[in-house]
C-alpha cells in the first residue's frame, strides 16, 4: 500500500462509556488511521461530558449527523439511579441512542455478523436475519405514574382546537399500583414503513411487520394499517418485479415461523419488540458483539453503532490493571459500515474497498481460532482454537489485514 486512502468527506465520530471507550480508541488506532487519510467530526458522549453539557454534545452530533449524513457511534451508558451516584450526575440522562433516533426520525436496522465456526443456535437458520426497529416512541418516551393508593388512572387527549376532550378510564385503582402511557405518531410510524421497504428491497429480501393488533385494536391496529396503505401505495409492484414478499402476522406467530425459517428475511418491529428480538438474535447467532447495526432515516441519514452496551465489569477489570478479553467486532463493523455508506455518497470505491477488507480481515481472523472469551465458549471444538486478550485480537486482525492492502 502506497500512501493513505483519502476520505473525501469528513465523517461524524461520537465516543462512548467504559470498555467499549478504550477499544474504540484502540480500533482507531490499529485498523483505521494508519491507512485513511480521513477528517473527523468528533463528539464526547461519554457520560461525564454529557452530564457537563447538560447532554448538549448528544444534540449536536445528531446535528452534525444531518449536516455530513453518516456518523458512528460508540456505545454509551444510559445512567440509572445507581450511574447517577457513582458519577456524580446532575441528573438521570436520557439515553443518547434515543435522542439521537428522535433527532434523525429513524429506524434501526441490525443483522448478525456469522463466522463458519460458530454455529447458529437454531440450526436451521443459513441465512441472516435482519431486524427493522422503530426507533420513535412507546415506552422509551413514556409517562409512568406509581399510584399510591385508591383512585381512577385516565388516559386524555385535550384537542388544540377547543373540542371535547376524549377519556378513556384505564383502571379504578382500589390499592396502590403502577400506571404507564405512550404515544407515536403516524408521520413517524410511516417513515417507519418507508424504511423497512427501503431496506428489503435493496437487501432484496422479504419484509415480515408483526405487532398485536388482536389486543392492541388502536395503537398496533395503526401501524398494520399504515404498512399496508405504504406497501399498495409505493412498493408492490416493485416487489413483485423482485421476487419478494412482504407480510403481516402477530408477532407471536412470527416468532414461532422465525424459529422454524431458515433466515434472510428482514423483520420489522416496534421499539421495545425489536429491541428484545435483537438481541435475542445476537445471542443466537454467537454474542451480542457480532451484530451490526445502523441507524437509516427517510431523509438520507446513516449512524452506524455498536448494537451492545459499554461492557462494564471487563472496564472494572481493566481500571484494576487486569487483562479482558472482549470482543471488539461490533465496534469494528460500525466503523467499516460508516466507511462504505461514506464511500457510497462520495463515489469513492477505494474506500468501500478498504472497509471491506477490514471486515474480511476480522472475520477471517476468528474463523482461524483466534477469538475472544464470548466467542471461544460457543466456536465449533477446535484443538486449534485461542482465546486472546483483547489488544491482542485487535492485533492479529491488523496483521490479516496488511496481507490484503
Amino acid at each position: 500500500m502506497v500512501g493513505k486512502i483519502k476520505v473525501k468527506t469528513p465523517v461524524v465520530e461520537m465516543d462512548g462509556d467504559e470498555m467499549t471507550r478504550v477499544m474504540w480508541r484502540m480500533v482507531k488506532d490499529y485498523l483505521l488511521l494508519p491507512y485513511l487519510d480521513i477528517k473527523i467530526e468528533y463528539y464526547d458522549l461519554g457520560l461525564r461530558n454529557r452530564d457537563n453539557t447538560d447532554d448538549r454534545i448528544t444534540v449536536d452530533a445528531a446535528n452534525a449527523i444531518k449536516k455530513y449524513k453518516v456518523g458512528v457511534k460508540c456505545a454509551t451508558i444510559t445512567p440509572n439511579a445507581d450511574r447517577v451516584k457513582e458519577y456524580g450526575l446532575k441528573k438521570q440522562w436520557e439515553s443518547p441512542n434515543g435522542t439521537i433516533r428522535r433527532m434523525l426520525d429513524g429506524t434501526v436496522f441490525r443483522a448478525p455478523v456469522l463466522v463458519k465456526n460458530i454455529k447458529p443456535v437454531v440450526r436451521n437458520w443459513k441465512k441472516p436475519i435482519h431486524i427493522g426497529r422503530h426507533a420513535y416512541g412507546d415506552v422509551y418516551q413514556n409517562q409512568e405514574i406509581k399510584v399510591p393508593g385508591p383512585g381512577v388512572g385516565e388516559l386524555v387527549f385535550t384537542p388544540s382546537d377547543g373540542g371535547e376532550p376524549v377519556r378513556r378510564t384505564i383502571n379504578k385503582f382500589k390499592k396502590s399500583g403502577i400506571l404507564q402511557g405512550i404515544h407515536n405518531t403516524d408521520a413517524s410510524i410511516r417513515s417507519f414503513a418507508t424504511a423497512c421497504f427501503t431496506y428489503a428491497l435493496d437487501q432484496n429480501i422479504d419484509l415480515w411487520f408483526s405487532a398485536k393488533d388482536t389486543v392492541s385494536k388502536v395503537y398496533d391496529a395503526e401501524f398494520r394499517k399504515i404498512f399496508a396503505e405504504e406497501y399498495e401505495a409505493n412498493w408492490r409492484d416493485k416487489f413483485e418485479k423482485n421476487g419478494i414478499e412482504y407480510f403481516f402476522t402477530l408477532i407471536d406467530d412470527a416468532v414461532a415461523r422465525i424459529i422454524k425459517s431458515e433466515g434472510g428475511m428482514l423483520w420489522a418491529c416496534k421499539n421495545y419488540d425489536g429491541d428484545v428480538m435483537s438481541d435475542m438474535l445476537a445471542s443466537a447467532n454467537g454474542s451480542l458483539a457480532m451484530m451490526t447495526s445502523v441507524l437509516v432515516s427517510p431523509r438520507g441519514f446513516f449512524e452506524y453503532e455498536a448494537a451492545h452496551g459499554t461492557v462494564q465489569k471487563h472496564y472494572y477489570k481493566h481500571l484494576a490493571g487486569e487483562k479482558t478479553s472482549t470482543n471488539s467486532m461490533a465496534l469494528i463493523f460500525a466503523w467499516t459500515g460508516c466507511l462504505k455508506k461514506r464511500a457510497e455518497l462520495d463515489k469513492t470505491p477505494e474506500v468501500a474497498d478498504f472497509a471491506v477488507k477490514v471486515e474480511k480481515a476480522a472475520i477471517e481472523t476468528v474463523e482461524s481460532g483466534i477469538m475472544t472469551g464470548d466467542l471461544i465458549k460457543v466456536a465449533d471444538p477446535d484443538p486449534g482454537n485461542r482465546q486472546v486478550y483483547t489488544e491482542d485480537f485487535i492485533n492479529y486482525i491488523k496483521q490479516n489485514l496488511e496481507k490484503k492492502l
